[in-house]
């Protein structure tokens, strides 16, 4: 029986919100935003500091700042002059090592299906849409076509590079997920046919 999802997916094809539908359907935690929020409180941190550091992999510029204010004498500092992707990665592995103890959980995006490779119970799921359903999804969030294309081109070359940076591994590494839909479908049909297939599909007997 699976205890555990996580949802990783392109930016703007919607995966946010079909994983908060997975989870109302199921009755069991979302970790999306809740996942940030836990984060900042962990590392006493403002939410926003988190979301800077959110899949993306920390500049020169970051990582020379973080060495001079912790060699500095000014220990009093807040902890955000410091607190970059590094750090981000070691407390959402703490999370979802504990969270996944748990069960019930349903993650989003932060390299959940690579910290949670090796769990039996973990179903894994990869989500993407056509540049212009993206487009189109994010427009409707309020953004210009402009700025929906430019975050459409840009934020995922940031997981691709997180990914390889911090796991070793191509984002999307195929092998690791069950299934990888196109959202073009609708939020709810993928919704569906993600909790159908839970339903069906047992979970992989543990290698002797």
């Amino acid at each position: 029986m699976y205890r555990i999802v996580t949802v990783e997916r392109e930016y703007g094809c919607g995966g946010g919100e079909i994983a908060r539908l997975v989870a109302d359907r199921l009755g069991w935690k979302l970790w999306d935003n809740e996942l940030t929020e836990e984060i900042a409180k962990m590392a006493n941190v403002d939410p926003a500091t988190v979301r800077s550091c959110d899949e993306r992999v920390d500049s020169t510029f970051s990582r020379l700042s973080k060495i001079f204010w912790r060699g500095s004498y000014e220990r009093s500092m807040p902890l955000d002059r410091t607190f970059d992707a590094d750090d981000m990665v070691q407390l959402v592995q703490q999370v979802l090592q504990k969270a996944s103890e748990e069960g019930k959980s349903v993650f989003v995006g932060r390299g959940a299906p690579f910290l949670l490779r090796e769990r039996r119970d973990a179903f894994h799921v990869f989500l993407y849409a056509p540049r212009a359903e993206k487009i189109r999804r994010l427009r409707e969030t309020g953004k210009s076509t402009r700025e929906a294309e430019e975050a459409v081109d840009s934020v995922d070359g940031d997981r691709i590079y997180f990914v390889k940076h911090y796991f070793g591994a191509d984002w999307p590494t195929r092998s690791l997920y069950h299934m990888m839909i196109n959202t073009v479908m609708g939020n709810e049909n993928v919704a569906s046919l993600i909790l159908d297939t839970m339903r069906r599909l047992k979970p992989a007997p543990a290698v002797k």
